[in-house]
């Protein structure tokens, strides 16, 4: 399987068999790493993360992946460069072309990625967009096949927003590579038709399948795994909450919830989440709203079935092996 040279802005790209090496290659990592077998075959390169977005996981995922490696990383915040404001998206993709070896962006428009990639002549990594966030579904997938040793049949119910990055990449993955993917939520939060209608063609080349539904009950029976994300992203302005708190309650992930899935399912978030009153935004909200937590108990997402926490520390290994696979190594590695 050669990836060298590739891009990586979202899994639509990619067949199931590559996304299956992607994420053979993260386990593979991630044991190594385990028994501290180093993999820095790539001194003497070096990467940019750009964010737009500010991000816990992403940054600190892709930068100690990096090291790991063997090559050097920049960090350039959403203040950090002329970007989008003295110099155009083109003309920074052909100035980093010249000095890095690969790009990582997170930010906004799906575009700004696309074209990032299109004139730097350097892959480029998709760390979240608007539209897709690729890099934490091989974390999504590698977390499902640890729990239940294999993806194929697995029913992934996403509940809430599906209509944003997550559930729109909830949805390709899990119609690649052959699980049943359940959008749980308002039909106003469902994905957009023309994606829908790809993942059903997904679907019937790999017998998975794609559920929409606004029945709690139903949409969550027999669920293997139970997937929600903050109701309002970064970016969303502020002035939505009240609306996606009226409308998005009646899904938020209960130990009721957890219960009808089935006594085998888990629990997923891409985080930060807002299952308590512990952080500005939770309280804030919690003071306007007189609410104790958002899309999930703090009951769930403490508990056992949690996965959380494997999640988060597979996002670095998954962003390893997607740098791997498509930078090449340095000269006079072993």
């Amino acid at each position: 399987m050669n990836l060298k040279g590739r891009n990586f802005l979202t899994l639509k790209d990619f067949t199931p068999e590559e996304i299956l090496y992607l994420i053979d290659l993260a386990a593979e990592v991630k044991e190594k790493k385990k028994k501290g077998i180093p993999v820095d075959h790539y001194r003497g390169k070096n990467v940019v993360l750009l964010f737009e977005k500010d991000s816990t996981r992403t940054r600190c995922a892709f930068e100690v992946a990096a090291h790991d490696m063997g090559m050097g990383t920049t960090y350039i915040g959403a203040t950090g460069s002329q970007m989008g404001k003295k110099e155009s998206i083109e003309d920074t993709a052909r100035v980093l072309g010249r000095m890095y070896d690969g790009i990582e962006y997170r930010g906004y428009g799906q575009e700004i990625v696309e074209a990032l990639a299109k004139y730097s002549g350097i892959p480029v990594w998709n760390g979240l967009t608007n539209d897709y966030h690729p890099t934490q579904m091989l974390a999504d997938m590698l977390t499902i096949r640890e729990h239940f040793g294999r993806l194929k049949g697995i029913r992934l119910v996403y509940m809430g927003d599906a209509g944003y990055n997550m559930g729109n990449s909830l949805m390709v993955a899990c119609t690649k590579l052959g699980m049943h993917f359940v959008a749980c939520g308002p039909d106003e939060y469902y994905p957009n038709e023309e994606l829908v209608a790809l993942c059903k063609e997904y679907a019937a080349e790999s017998g998975g399948s794609i559920t929409l539904t606004d029945d709690v009950q139903a949409g969550t029976k027999n669920a293997d795994v139970v997937y929600t994300d903050v109701w309002v992203s970064m970016g969303e302005p502020d002035e939505k909450w009240a609306k996606r708190i009226h409308d998005l309650t009646a899904y938020k992930v209960t130990g009721e919830v957890m219960e009808n899935a089935g006594e085998n399912a888990i629990f997923m978030h891409c985080l930060p989440a807002f299952h308590d009153l512990k952080t500005t935004i939770g309280k804030e909200m919690g003071e306007r709203f007189g609410i104790t937590e958002m899309e999930v108990t703090d009951e769930v997402f403490e508990s056992a079935r949690s996965k959380v926490f494997d999640e988060a520390e597979n996002r670095m290994h998954t962003i390893k092996a997607v740098m791997m696979a498509t930078l090449e190594e340095s000269k006079g590695s072993d």
